[in-house]
């Protein structure tokens, strides 16, 4: 194979239309812009324009808020920690964190951290690292004889010294 030799598959390119070569090229005058105004002129860009009609994103009304500051947590029960720690997928002796849920295949992604929600028994005596727990499951896990730590609680502390 030469370099002269290279070519595109028949058919693969059209050659482009010239437009304003005589009227006997269908593409002639006004090049297949109709007649005068703005858009047959150069660098026209008229998103949204309906011909003076209200244009339909102003006909719309305007909904709801969204909250930059909002807090997206992975929110976990205490009866699928519980199948995890049975199932062999959560080590006892190791404490509860994001990364070792993530692990154990309970959490999918890590979002801003893991809620624990008191739904479900718990047995095992684990130690928990995350940012939010609600009161029942706190009153559960402390029952069971583990511990829990607020990564969220310790995050704001750390901020109001600073």
């Amino acid at each position: 194979m030469k370099l002269n030799e290279i070519a595109d598959n028949p058919g693969a390119s059209q050659s482009p239309m010239r437009v304003g070569r005589g009227i006997g090229s269908g593409k002639g005058k006004t090049c297949g812009r109709g007649v005068k105004g703005q858009k047959a002129r150069t660098g026209v860009a008229i998103k949204g324009f309906e011909g003076g009609q209200m244009p339909l994103h102003r006909r719309l009304p305007k909904r709801g808020f969204r909250n930059p500051f909002t807090i997206n947590y992975n929110e976990v029960n205490l009866g699928r920690i519980q199948a995890a720690v049975d199932a062999g997928k959560l080590d006892p002796a190791a404490s509860v964190t994001i990364e070792s849920l993530i692990a154990a295949g309970v959490c999918g992604k890590p979002r801003d951290g893991v809620k624990i929600l008191g739904k479900g028994a718990l047995a095992a005596r684990l130690a928990f690292e995350v940012a939010a727990a609600s009161k029942s499951a706190v009153a559960a896990i402390e029952g069971a004889g583990g511990s829990i730590v607020l990564l969220r609680v310790k995050a704001e502390a750390a901020e109001a010294e600073a």
